[in-house]
């Protein structure tokens, strides 16, 4: 991995004892996606650092009742602030594509027959 990830500061992911923190699998799989996709050149670092630092900025802004914190909900965001800024991809092919993703069974993506 190449991403000059953050020890400290808003932007810096979940640690303990140093080692990344992830709660969830989609959480990993989210991070990848962003060090895979800036690793091929698609987006800098500090664009992808600018948009999380905003993402928590607004969350932290204005939080809902019902709006937990998860720092991976908002890398996620940035991620598609990012990609859909850049062109990569536009905002309403995220939606799209996380609405269908969405409606799949829990588990879809699991084999439960181990």
């Amino acid at each position: 991995m190449t991403a000059p990830l953050d020890d400290e500061g808003p932007a810096a992911p979940p640690r303990s004892n140093g080692e990344l923190v992830f709660a969830e699998p989609w959480e990993s799989r989210a991070f990848g996606m962003a060090v895979t996709l800036y690793d091929a050149g698609v987006f800098t670092w500090s664009q992808f650092q600018a948009a999380l630092i905003a993402r928590i900025a607004r969350w932290e802004a204005a939080p809902t009742e019902d709006a937990h914190w998860n720092y991976y909900h908002h890398w996620l965001g940035a991620l598609e602030d990012v990609l859909a800024g850049g062109g990569a991809v536009s905002a309403d092919e995220v939606t799209i594509r996380a609405r269908t993703l969405a409606q799949r069974p829990t588990g879809y993506d699991h084999d439960h027959r181990h």
